[in-house]
């Protein structure tokens, strides 16, 4: 059974910074694609980005390219969402998801977590 566990979200003015955290546990394939998903009141769960657990391979949604970074610590199996130029329209619950089985940054995931809520406002 694979559980994902986010953390770090929180309130943070325009043009701040926040890391979430995905603690993963369970059998994670290195064949298996992790991603980042949000999900604002009234719109769609979008992808945001993903990579490769068992490469350097990562996908990023045109929204975000150049400001948030997607990375892993295999010694603490955590994924993390480094968030930097943040922006109001950025507000919205996160999620991290496991085992894609499409597009990476489509929904087609098996696994997700419970979501950390991000809000971006002065």
């Amino acid at each position: 059974e694979v559980q994902l566990v986010e953390s770090g979200g929180g309130l943070v003015q325009p043009g701040g910074s926040l890391r979430l955290s995905c603690r993963f546990s369970g059998h994670i394939s290195s064949e298996y694609w992790m991603g980042w998903f949000r999900q604002a009141p009234g719109k769609e769960r979008e992808g945001v980005a993903a990579k490769i657990i068992g490469g350097d391979i990562t996908v990023y949604a045109d929204s975000v390219k150049g400001r948030f970074t997607i990375s892993q610590d295999n010694a603490k199996n955590t994924l993390y969402l480094q968030m930097n130029s943040l922006k109001p329209d950025d507000t919205a619950m996160y999620y991290c998801a496991a085992h894609s089985l499409g597009h990476p940054l489509s929904k087609e995931y098996n696994y997700w977590g419970q979501g950390t809520q991000v809000t971006v406002s002065s």
